[in-house]
C-alpha cells in the first residue's frame, strides 16, 4: 500500500491538449472521495494528476461535462468537470486559480520526489507479514477467492489477488470484515471496519 509515484506522459481528451502542453502529469496512488452534481459521495483512487487535471478509479461515472468536487489525500479539495470516461473511472479537469495551480504543482513535486528523499510512509500502524499469509477473500454474494496477504496492520491489509472488486466493496478477509480502499498492479488494499489488536490479528491470520 505504499505511495508509488513517477512522471508519466498524459493522455487526454482533445479538449485538454492545451493542458498537456502546460502541465506534466504525475503518476500517483492517492485515495479520496468525490461528489457528482446530485451530491452523492463515492470513494475514489487518483492514479495520475497534474495541476490541470486528474484521472481516477471510481465506482460511479457521471456524464461528460458534469461538475466534480473531490477531496484527495495530501492534496485537499479540487473542483472541475468530467472530460472523458476511463476503464473503471474517469478523467477530470481541475479548475483553479493560478495561485492554486502553483500550490498543486508544488504538492505534486513533493509527492514525485518523496521516495528519492526517503521520507517515511504515512502509515497509521506498523505492518507485519503473518506466518501463514494464505487466506480467503469473501466477496458480496458469497464468492470465495483464495488470496495471499502481503502485509497487515491493525487497520488494514494489502492482498495479492487477481480479483479486484470495486473500491468501496465490503469483503471478508478470512473472518475479518473490511472494505476495498485501493487497487494496485497485483492486488488490492482493504481497510478493516474496526480497529484490531496485533494479538487478535495473529489469531486470525497466523
Amino acid at each position: 500500500m505504499s505511495l508509488a509515484v513517477k512522471m508519466s506522459p498524459m493522455r487526454v481528451h482533445p479538449a485538454g491538449r492545451q493542458e498537456q502542453r502546460r502541465h506534466q502529469r504525475v503518476k500517483v496512488d492517492l485515495l479520496g472521495r468525490y461528489m457528482l452534481e446530485d451530491r452523492e459521495e463515492f470513494p475514489c483512487q487518483v492514479i495520475n494528476m497534474s495541476p490541470g487535471g486528474a484521472a481516477m478509479i471510481a465506482p460511479k461515472l457521471g456524464r461528460v461535462g458534469e461538475r466534480i468536487i473531490a477531496y484527495i489525500d495530501y492534496i485537499g479539495r479540487i473542483e472541475g468537470h468530467l472530460v472523458r470516461p476511463l476503464s473503471g473511472g474517469f478523467a477530470m479537469t481541475i479548475d483553479a486559480t493560478p495561485r492554486k495551480r502553483d500550490k498543486l504543482a508544488a504538492q505534486l513535486t513533493w509527492l514525485a520526489n518523496r521516495h528519492v528523499l526517503n521520507l517515511p510512509e504515512d502509515r497509521r500502524h506498523d505492518r507485519f507479514v503473518p506466518k501463514n499469509p494464505f487466506s480467503k477473500l469473501v466477496l458480496p454474494g458469497g464468492k470465495e477467492v483464495r488470496c495471499r496477504i502481503i502485509d497487515v496492520s491493525l487497520s488494514g491489509a494489502a492482498i495479492h489477488t487477481a480479483d479486484k472488486p470495486p473500491i468501496g466493496t465490503p469483503v471478508l478477509l478470512g473472518q475479518v470484515r473490511a472494505q476495498v480502499v485501493r487497487h494496485f498492479e497485483d492486488g488490492i488494499a482493504v481497510e478493516f471496519t474496526t480497529l484490531h489488536t496485533r494479538e487478535s490479528l495473529m489469531l486470525h491470520f497466523d
